[in-house]
């Protein structure tokens, strides 16, 4: 919900995400996220642009776009790719770093009603933007994605995919389409991708992911049959790994790693 924040400047103590494009201004020095009052933090801004997303540690969380405040030159930070800091950032505040993200980019792309052109207007009450005209209402936008971690005895599927900045393997993943249910979209997306029918799927964990607004939804799944025909237009490769001897994958700090690394301690008492 969005706080009007008639006291802000009576807080003594916030966390704070300033938000540029898909940037975020973090200190220099852990824990990143700036612990401050609005004082310390700016020299002015449009205290009305500014979002509460919540509490952390009994202290309020907020976030604004960086054009509506100037920061105390001082301060010792700068503006960085939240993938920079993924490894780094406690996982409750990369939520909220993630959170505002979008939210921020939700508020800069609905200015203006996609229904009938006119200005929108913020709700007030919750985080949504609604037309003064026709009163057509616009929420952020999650894109919610399956991810799987495909287990065939002691193999692993992984995969290599064409947009991956990393280079390495791991599971697959993909978005959920109108009309079906998660576990739907994990047996599609594994035999649209290489070939292969799965079952047994069950749920393991979640996490937000904006980059730029999904919500990663993590399952387990089992081979059935097929043998693997990659879809080329998404991934260059996709193969069997022994979970004993695994490539480099995607650490802990991702649903990927925590897939995998899951797999890989309860390789025998999976699907029992």
């Amino acid at each position: 919900m969005i706080d009007k924040l008639t006291k802000i400047h009576s807080v003594e103590k916030a966390y704070w995400f300033i938000v540029r494009k898909d940037e975020i201004w973090f200190e220099r020095e852990a824990p990143y996220v700036p612990l401050a009052s609005f004082a310390e933090m700016f020299l002015s801004g449009d205290v009305k642009k500014i979002i509460c997303l919540g509490e952390h540690n009994g202290l309020p969380v907020y976030s604004v776009n960086s054009n509506s405040v100037a920061l105390c030159p001082e301060l010792n930070g700068d503006f960085i790719d939240l993938r920079q800091v993924i490894t780094e950032c406690e996982f409750t505040l990369f939520g909220f770093a993630a959170k505002s993200i979008q939210f921020q980019h939700f508020v800069e792309t609905h200015k203006f009603c996609g229904r009938c052109g006119h200005k929108m207007k913020p709700v007030g009450w919750e985080l949504a933007n609604q037309c003064q005209k026709c009163n057509h209402r616009c929420y952020p936008r999650l894109s919610p994605c399956v991810i799987m971690a495909v287990t065939d005895g002691d193999k692993l599927l992984l995969a290599r995919d064409k947009k991956s900045r990393s280079g390495r393997y791991s599971i697959l993943a993909g978005f959920v389409e109108p009309g079906e249910t998660l576990e739907h979209a994990v047996a599609r997306e594994v035999f649209e991708e290489t070939g292969l029918d799965v079952g047994n799927i069950k749920y393991f964990s979640s996490q937000p992911w904006p980059f730029p607004h999904q919500i990663m939804v993590g399952f387990t799944a089992e081979y059935i049959a097929g043998e693997i025909n990659v879809d080329t237009r998404e991934l260059i490769d996709a193969k069997w790994f022994e979970i004993s001897d695994l490539p480099e994958t995607p650490g802990k700090y991702s649903i990927a790693g925590q897939l995998i690394e899951y797999v890989s301690k309860n390789k025998k008492a999976l699907h029992k």
